[in-house]
């Protein structure tokens, strides 16, 4: 089905595609939360020190937004979203970021909601209105390792569809999302031809002497010290041009459903990830939850496959491949605050997460969880292990918009050599204290 032909179907699907009212009320409402807060973090660095500062986002990453809607008639409406993310503590914007986070326009009427852009995708949909860790707040902002399994949590070039009971008991959504031509063939062929080119170069008639000078002196043979010329040249050129490749539009195709009664809720979702190298990541989650009084108790599961063909030693096109669809897989799932452990060679990685809240007072909430995550499939071995997440969080409610809150949160990993939190401290454990505030408007 072309483009055309599938945005079309959709806003027929709507219920929008007749004639709307001649007259249409709007409302434009900005809002945003501001939060700050001061963490405090050991094993941090190659001294393994302590690291206290400022964060621009404890419990919540600040950021501002303009919601947007137009009364078109008929129980139909018109709606656009944008939200912009920052560091509150500097007044930057999110170095990792593009300005806007979200930035979608959608159509709503009787027979569901059509929203275009970039938005949420499924997983992070269902896991986030469904068995969220915290009844306060979905998670904490700086401290979040179930994010790690949600296939970035963003899809950019992305079409959802939304249907609901009345009652919204019942909620599903579909997502396709455009890959816009992006794909790694350019990127292996380049490779290739450097691969090729650095060769011939080495051991042409008016070169072989010196690579043989260079070769001896480096106690190698020639063929050896070619081979690793080659590598080198093809190291650099997949350095310089991966990033543009990995950071590209990506196609995705998934769906999730839930239902709500009586203060349980269901739900699951599956998204796949058609990566630019031809591999997939299929993502799956699935979990519950139930509120009774001031008690929220929740469990969830996720899995994340990587469908990939490793490349032989001498396939040069199909390593680049392979390092570019490994490069976005590990940016989904590497960082402390988002999945705690380094993904290396492994191609599977499971987490189970638990946790409950209560309200102690009308003013306090108090919530514990526990993630435990295992990683397998590395060939290798030295990044196949487990790892473990716990955090209890304290949130003190001055008002409906403001509150102050206070977390300690721990991880710890076992395995091959390679499971480690970060490259810089190679450290296997950390404790982290965060206390912060933060204001909604």
């Amino acid at each position: 089905m072309h483009t055309k032909t599938a945005v079309s179907v959709a806003i027929a699907l709507v219920g929008l595609g007749g004639s709307l009212a001649a007259q249409a009320q709007s409302k434009v409402e900005l809002w945003g939360i501001v939060d700050v807060g001061v963490r405090h973090t050991n094993n941090e660095g190659a001294g393994k020190d302590g690291l206290t500062k400022m964060i621009g986002g404890g419990m919540s990453q600040s950021r501002w937004g303009l919601n947007v809607e137009e009364d078109l008639g008929g129980g139909s409406k018109a709606l656009a979203h944008l939200e912009h993310r920052f560091n509150a503590d500097t007044g930057e914007k999110d170095a990792t970021a593009p300005f806007f986070q979200l930035s979608y326009v959608g159509l709503q009427g009787p027979y569901g909601k059509l929203t275009m852009g970039r938005q949420w995708n499924v997983l992070f949909d269902v896991v986030t209105s469904t068995y969220a860790s915290f009844p306060y707040s979905p998670y904490m902002d700086a401290y979040k390792p179930e994010l790690g399994m949600a296939a970035g949590a963003r899809s950019s070039n992305s079409l959802k569809y939304t249907l609901a009971t009345p009652s919204r008991n019942w909620v599903g959504t579909l997502q396709y999302s455009f890959a816009e031509g992006n794909n790694a063939d350019a990127l292996a062929a380049g490779a290739s031809a450097r691969a090729a080119q650095t060769q011939a170069n080495l051991t042409s008639p008016a070169n072989i002497g010196t690579t043989a000078a260079a070769a001896t002196a480096a106690g190698l043979t020639v063929q050896q010290y070619v081979a690793g010329q080659v590598g080198a040249a093809v190291n650099s050129y997949a350095a310089a041009n991966i990033p543009a490749v990995a950071g590209g539009a990506l196609k995705q195709v998934g769906g999730f459903l839930r239902y709500s009664e009586n203060g349980i809720s269901l739900g699951g979702g599956y998204l796949r990830t058609s990566l630019p190298g031809g591999s997939d990541l299929d993502a799956w989650t699935m979990g519950g939850s139930y509120r009774s009084g001031p008690l929220y108790v929740n469990l969830g599961y996720g899995l994340n496959k990587i469908k990939i063909e490793r490349a032989g030693s001498t396939d040069i096109a199909g390593q680049i491949r392979n390092a570019t669809d490994l490069a976005i897989v590990g940016s989904m799932w590497s960082g402390q605050t988002n999945g705690g452990f380094q993904p290396g060679d492994a191609n599977k990685r499971q987490m189970v997460k638990v946790g409950f809240g209560y309200q102690i007072t009308p003013q306090i909430n108090a919530g514990l969880h526990y993630f435990h995550a295992k990683q397998s499939g590395g060939a290798s071995g030295l990044y196949n292990g487990k790892a473990n997440f716990m955090i209890a969080a304290v949130d003190y409610a001055f008002s409906k918009r403001t509150d102050a809150y206070f977390a300690v949160d721990h991880t710890r990993i076992s395995g091959g050599a390679g499971m480690e939190i970060d490259t810089a401290s190679h450290a296997r454990t950390r404790t982290g204290i965060t206390a912060g505030l933060r204001h909604r408007f």
